[in-house]
């Protein structure tokens, strides 16, 4: 899995980092998401995707298939 993030789109919610920590955080200056993990092991994955499911300005793009 390959994990993208739309910093344009991120209204910086916070669901994503409270979800998966491991891959997420956010920006102390704008609240903004910075993505840790581009990559996430295995074991992430279904955090991941529920991050990408929650995040209310669909800011989270995952490549399944990478």
């Amino acid at each position: 899995m390959k994990v993208r993030v739309d910093e344009a789109k991120c209204c910086g919610a916070g669901q994503c980092v409270l979800i998966a920590p491991e891959v997420f955080d956010q920006s102390d200056e704008d609240g903004i998401v910075v993505l840790l993990e581009p990559e996430p092991a295995l074991d992430r994955h279904p955090a991941v995707r529920e991050a990408a499911a929650v995040c209310p300005a669909a800011a989270i793009a995952l490549d399944e298939d990478a």
